[in-house]
């Protein structure tokens, strides 16, 4: 029986038998500098962005520090960001504009549009759909192709090779992969013809005036007034790297400024429609707000559950209201949060740019809680950034350790070196360079220093956005003088960091 996406006339979250006073959501917008001002002293982020938006007007748009750490350069409204995964909710109303001309469903095969697309299993291949894609209930696994994109390879090259990845149950569970959603977005673009990117602005940028927002990495980096990213290292912001998300740029590549994301909160609260004119068929972009997996289940008696849509979050928060939400985050130096509260018509957009420790999440809540009681309930912060720390635990068997005092000796360097072949991640040569071993991989030709650790265990210490620290090598014992595989834990997350001779 296939999954239906069914139709919805009318938005039934945007009701509350409470109505909040007006009073009471201008005292939150009153405090919001306060607010915003002790979280950037306890965080020390180096930039923030705000945009409240209520009864279809921007009531709050505003700037906070800095650009870059060690700059006098102000963050102010027009400031460019990285929204990193508030790229899904955006990008959704793109596929719902596509969807409400009728042409295109959500419950389309990813094949109509991109007949050689396959996954790991012919029914699935056939049957998975955009919102399958777009609500990560595939079967794909958690970060599925995330490993492909940190060494090189490119938005094509990463959904060709899905297809390799073990599946797990279909529409039975919930796994977070942004390619698999920027395949759901591959296929809307190619029904229309044309590049995601160009989609993104024809259908959505263009006419809401987001004439600072775009789905090209380049643009932003183009934009003279633009955030630099920051790394939280050493128990401090830092300007280390550089985020090129543009392989993910669906799921995770858009920039934009608060101004221009305050004219996306007025699109979805007013149901599609901005200002005279109706962008989103409402229908179309009700349907993505419908939740269609369970993201983040009870497990206590008093905690509460909540859902994931077609690209956003869909809860019911403790005043019993239903809110819509999506945050994003960059290890590499961003973060960002936007929270919808339809009942109100009401909405806050948080854009910082600074790796992830809380701070979007703490603001908003902060606010919302204003919004909803009159008052703070708890310290989000501390919250929220205790949550957050789960992002930097490093998982490998290395991790936190020390290499043995007296470790067992390794097989001859030359039995070690030479090139490896994997079908997923391609080649990998391992190379004598000044009598110590390297390790080069993927289309970039990324080079890692492999250190002794013990007998053939080596580490390596990888990079990108998915990087954490400390990983192990490990080469099989020789055979025939040569060691006949390796095994790269950093990519072998699903089973598919074995290369062989």
């Amino acid at each position: 029986m296939p999954f239906a996406t069914p139709p919805v006339e009318g938005n039934p979250a945007a009701h509350s038998s409470v109505q909040i006073p007006q009073s009471q959501i201008d005292q939150a917008v009153g405090y919001l500098d306060a607010i915003t001002a002790d979280i950037m002293s306890r965080s020390a982020v180096p930039g923030v962005a705000i945009a409240v938006v209520h009864n279809d007007q921007p009531v709050y748009v505003k700037g906070f520090g800095v650009r870059k750490v060690g700059t006098a350069d102000p963050v102010d409204d027009q400031t460019v960001f990285q929204l990193a995964s508030l790229s899904k909710p955006v990008g959704s109303a793109v596929v719902a504009s596509v969807v409400g001309d009728g042409k295109v469903s959500w419950d389309d095969p990813i094949t109509k549009y991109l007949p050689n697309f396959a996954l790991n299993d012919p029914w699935v291949s056939r049957n998975v759909t955009i919102a399958d894609m777009y609500s990560h209930r595939s079967g794909l696994p958690r970060a599925a192709g995330d490993s492909l994109e940190d060494i090189g390879f490119n938005r094509q090259q990463i959904l060709s090779k899905l297809r390799q990845l073990p599946l797990g149950p279909f529409r039975a569970q919930y796994a977070y992969a942004n390619f698999g959603l920027t395949t759901g977005a591959e296929a809307v673009a190619a029904s229309q013809h044309m590049e995601w990117s160009v989609l993104s602005k024809k259908r959505l940028y263009d006419p809401l005036g987001m004439t600072s927002t775009s789905s090209n990495f380049a643009d932003f980096i183009a934009t003279p007034n633009h955030a630099v990213t920051h790394a939280y290292v050493g128990g401090k912001y830092q300007p280390l790297y550089v985020r090129d998300p543009q392989a993910q740029s669906p799921a995770g590549g858009v920039s934009s400024s608060a101004v221009d994301m305050a004219k996306w909160l007025r699109l979805e609260l007013a149901d599609g429609r901005f200002g005279d004119k109706q962008v989103v068929a409402p229908g179309a972009l009700q349907q993505s707000r419908l939740p269609q997996a369970t993201s983040n289940p009870a497990t206590t008696p008093d905690a509460r559950s909540s859902s994931y849509g077609l690209g956003i979050g869909v809860s019911t928060d403790q005043t019993g209201r239903v809110r819509y939400d999506h945050s994003g985050a960059f290890l590499l130096g961003a973060s960002t949060v936007a929270v919808l509260l339809p009942s109100e018509k009401l909405g806050i957009v948080v854009l910082t740019n600074g790796a992830p420790q809380g701070v979007p999440e703490s603001i908003a809540a902060s606010f919302l809680d204003i919004v909803e009681t009159g008052t703070i309930g708890r310290d989000w912060f501390t919250a929220y950034n205790k949550v957050m720390q789960g992002m930097y635990e490093n998982p490998s068997k290395l991790a936190n350790k020390q290499p043995p005092a007296n470790p067992a000796p390794s097989a001859p360097l030359n039995a070690l070196a030479g090139t490896y072949a994997n079908t997923y991640y391609g080649p990998a040569k391992v190379s004598i360079v000044d009598g110590k071993l390297t390790l080069t991989v993927g289309p970039k030709n990324l080079t890692f220093p492999l250190t002794h650790w013990d007998g053939n265990t080596y580490s390596m210490m990888p990079t990108g956005e998915n990087a954490l620290g400390t990983s192990a090598v490990d080469f099989k014992s020789p055979v025939g003088g040569k060691s006949p595989a390796m095994t790269v834990e950093f990519f072998n997350t699903d089973g598919l960091g074995t290369f062989r001779r």
